[in-house]
């Protein structure tokens, strides 16, 4: 898994969208003390659920490589000349 440039902010971004995407599906709103690693999981299976992206192989699901699959799809869902992509 190679790392992507700016993959801390596309993670952040990712979750942004996920999150409105997420509500707008019924999910209630996270709290302020739910942690990052639980949002990210969150997210992860809920894109996954819905097909926006494909699964991680069994036994590779832990934190990083989700934020790495969340920071691969909203890289492709960002325009082009999006700053977080150079």
């Amino acid at each position: 898994m190679a790392k992507i440039k700016n993959e801390t902010q596309l993670v952040k971004k990712a979750l942004e969208v996920a999150e409105r995407f997420a509500k707008n599906r019924g999910y209630a709103d996270f709290k302020a003390t739910d942690s990052s690693k639980d949002k990210v999981e969150c997210i992860y299976r809920l894109l996954v659920q819905d097909k926006l992206i494909q699964p991680l192989a069994e036994g590779q699901e832990n934190g990083p490589n989700m934020r790495h699959k969340l920071a691969l799809w909203i890289s492709r869902l960002l325009p082009k000349d999006d700053p977080l992509l150079k």
